[in-house]
């Protein structure tokens, strides 16, 4: 009984081992596939979620697969971290873990794009040391009673940033703290300040107040996002700027083998 329970457990251990290796190399080849469509140096991260794979393989239906890749070149952008994850994803296994030419029909794909501090600042004549932080409802309340714009209680906290930096003006330098409103429409990114403030929460002079709202204003348009994602939504993450949305019936590839038959 003892050398039965053993061989079970080395067998289980065997086509677990075999299933992982099988998942690592299908992700290797749609990673590869991911990178020739994206345009990209390198190979994206790929994730084939799910266990055990080889059940979705013969299959061939995956409900998840992310994507990951870093330090792209969008434009003017040098280092935009770009993420999609792919949901109800059809895939020949032919395709995938035999010679034939993969690829992969998308139910729903959610992509997204960060783009740096240090890209925003090389956007920013004049302003160094630029940071970007992410405000709650309880901010936005306080800056109005603080004599802000009573229109900005109407705002959606995610759709607003904390931004800051230095700025010199006439030979002395400012530290402005800018409460901005995070705009998205036809795929451009708009950063439009609403409240401009001293680093310690005074109010600035009026012509220095102009200045500011005019050096921290951005207008980035970063392309198209992957597999035809439709950006709606632009919001402040982990000290960076993410443009997101999503596509529907996105095909990766040649068409899978289903829809070619007859």
């Amino acid at each position: 009984m003892k050398r039965l329970i053993v061989a079970v457990l080395v067998l289980a251990g065997v086509l677990v081992a075999a299933d992982y290796a099988a998942a690592a190399a299908a992700e290797s080849v749609v990673s590869r596939e991911l990178r020739d469509r994206l345009g990209l140096a390198d190979d994206p991260s790929v994730r084939i979620n799910g266990f055990p794979f080889l059940t979705q393989a013969v299959a061939g239906e995956y409900g998840s697969v992310e994507l990951r890749a870093d330090r792209i070149r969008v434009g003017d952008l040098h280092n935009v971290q770009l993420r999609a994850d792919l949901r109800d994803v059809e895939a020949p296994l032919s395709g995938l873990l035999g010679s034939g030419t993969p690829s992969l029909r998308v139910t729903t794909a959610e992509g997204a794009a960060r783009v740096g501090a240090d890209d925003l600042q090389r956007m920013l004549p004049g302003v160094e040391r630029f940071s970007i932080g992410n405000v709650d409802a309880n901010a936005i309340a306080a800056v109005v009673d603080e004599g802000g714009d009573p229109t900005m209680r109407r705002l959606d906290p995610d759709s607003v940033a904390r931004i800051s930096g230095t700025v010199t003006v006439a030979g002395q330098e400012y530290q402005p703290v800018v409460l901005a409103e995070l705009q998205v429409a036809d795929g451009v990114m708009r950063v439009v300040p609403r409240d401009v403030r001293n680093s310690d929460g005074d109010p600035l002079p009026a012509p220095i107040t102009d200045l500011v709202r005019q050096a921290f204003a951005l207008r980035i348009d970063p392309g198209g996002l992957p597999f035809g994602v439709v950006p709606t939504k632009l919001q402040a993450r982990d000290g960076t700027l993410e443009i997101s949305g999503e596509a529907h019936d996105v095909v990766i590839g040649a068409a899978p083998e289903s829809d070619t038959a007859g």
